[in-house]
């Protein structure tokens, strides 16, 4: 009878190694869950022993040639990079193949042969490769982490286990297309006010530059005394006429310690914080973060995959350190054996409505059904949020403009106004 190695883990989620001599792969599969257990790989104990021999065959070989020296392939397109959307039509594909009943490598194979993106187009060949091997499919998707993350491979893993890889891959469609369209109307709400403070910025370089010296000269030839406000906008074009280089410069080095700032562990916290209070933002940026922790945490679970595991995966793909820490409260509580409810009330992240539905969830034991149900509900949310932001901000950012240039115009021509009314007290002093 074969025997299999498998790894497992525990209802605490702890990881456990050992093997068993059954019939067939699936029967091995089931006496692991018959043992309590939620098994991860399991493997013929003969074949990874011939994989072994054949990599330290292989190894052996390579070092016979040139002194032992290791020689590098680079394969062509391989290192680029995924798009988000460019990986979500591939699942959806694979999807609709492996529900039609095709083979799993096959079905690789005929994406592979259609497939553009060259990074994609060689990682496919590779899992194709993998898989006759005898490898899995997850095995496979784990080696290439920058394309395939833990949330994909893990819901693979479950998918594979339980018999049920296709609708796996539809969930994961399904996540990825309401994630990709999340961040795409969030981007599209954030352009207009981009653009218009770039407009502002730019048009008061130009007339600080340009328009404003001008003015300056024509001042200085007429001799006359000018207001406050004018000499600090004249003030104020010089600086930046004269010295246009060091204060790119400044703002550059302003800019460079801003990032290195935010990518330490401290200034991460601190600027995530900081989004979720923003003004106008905060709520779209809060609503976003709920959603997305809810859709992974509900995908995850109703795939088999187990919660302390899921809790894992979602703590890295939250988007944000101040949810991510949350996380790690829920996580800790569930480990203990308590429930998720009282974490989460706790962080002061999440409104009472969400912590409420999370509690039916697991008291009537529908946690997945209840957070995808508040998945959906916040994507509307982000969307009436979105609307309500764009409303908001349009009319600040047209009068951020207009007083921008507006007090740059005054400065110029309060001067001449001055002059007019100071001519036309004395034509009317002169008449009388």
């Amino acid at each position: 009878m074969p025997k299999y190695n498998y790894i497992a883990l525990d209802s605490r989620g702890s990881e456990t190694k050992g093997s068993i001599e059954v019939a067939s792969q699936n029967e091995a599969i089931g006496r692991v869950k018959e043992m309590g257990l939620f098994p991860t790989k399991i493997t013929e104990a003969e074949k990874v022993q011939e994989k072994t021999a054949g990599k330290k065959a292989a190894k052996s070989a390579k070092g016979g040639k040139r002194g032992g020296g290791n020689i590098n392939i680079r394969i062509p397109g391989f290192g680029g990079k995924v798009k988000p959307k460019v990986l979500t039509t591939f699942t959806r594909q694979l999807a609709t193949l492996v529900d039609a009943g095709l083979p799993l490598l096959r079905g690789l194979r005929v994406l592979e042969k259609q497939e553009r993106n060259a990074t994609l187009k060689s990682i496919l060949g590779k899992l194709a490769l993998s898989i006759e091997g005898g490898s899995t499919f997850s095995e496979g998707l784990a080696q290439h982490p920058k394309v395939f993350n833990r949330l994909f491979v893990n819901m693979v893993k479950a998918g594979e286990l339980g018999g049920v890889l296709e609708v796996v891959l539809k969930r994961l469609a399904e996540f990825s297309e309401k994630a990709q369209k999340i961040k795409g109307k969030v981007k599209a709400a954030l352009f207009y006010p981009i653009a218009v403070l770039i407009v502002a910025t730019a048009i008061m370089i130009l007339l600080m530059v340009f328009v404003v010296p001008k003015f300056k000269d024509v001042f200085a030839g007429m001799g006359m005394k000018l207001p406050g406000f004018t000499l600090f906008v004249m003030a104020m074009s010089e600086m930046i006429k004269d010295h246009i280089i060091e204060t790119a410069g400044i703002l550059v080095v302003l800019v460079i310690c801003f990032l290195f700032f935010i990518r330490t562990k401290f200034g991460r916290l601190v600027w995530d914080k900081c989004k979720l209070k923003m003004p106008a933002v905060g709520p779209v940026i809060s609503k976003v973060a709920i959603s997305r922790f809810c859709r992974t945490l509900g995908t995850l679970v109703s795939s088999g995959v187990p919660i302390l595991q899921a809790l894992t995966i979602v703590k890295e793909t939250a988007g944000n350190v101040v949810i991510s820490n949350a996380v790690v409260r829920v996580h800790e509580s569930v480990k203990e054996g308590e429930t998720i409810t009282a974490p989460l009330e706790g962080s002061g992240v999440f409104p009472p409505m969400v912590v409420s539905m999370v509690d039916v969830g697991e008291q009537t034991g529908a946690l997945p059904e209840m957070l995808l149900k508040i998945a959906d509900n916040y994507d509307e949310e982000v969307d009436n949020a979105v609307a309500a932001m764009t409303s908001l901000l349009e009319p600040i950012m047209i009068v951020f403009l207009a007083v921008i240039v507006g007090s740059i115009v005054i400065a110029m021509f309060l001067p001449l106004i001055n002059m007019i009314s100071n001519l036309s007290g004395e034509d009317s002093g002169g008449k009388d």
